[in-house]
């Protein structure tokens, strides 16, 4: 298993629910796009609030001799 494209697909995936959820935050007219802009930035700078806690998005370091 290649973890670059589950990262990258994790990247996209974020950015899309994301945007998902202020799209449908502005239409319903409710202030819960908030929520919608954690997924957002987490996905523009590619950073994962769960890979670091969970460690399992981390890539495999290689061996150093």
């Amino acid at each position: 298993m290649d973890l670059n494209k589950v990262r990258n697909f994790c990247r996209v995936f974020r950015i899309v629910v994301g945007l998902a959820l202020i799209i449908t935050a502005i239409i319903l007219n409710n202030g819960w796009f908030y929520l919608g802009l954690i997924p957002l930035i987490a996905g523009i700078v590619n950073f994962c609030p769960l890979c670091i806690i969970t460690k399992k998005c981390d890539l495999p370091q290689e061996k150093q001799e």
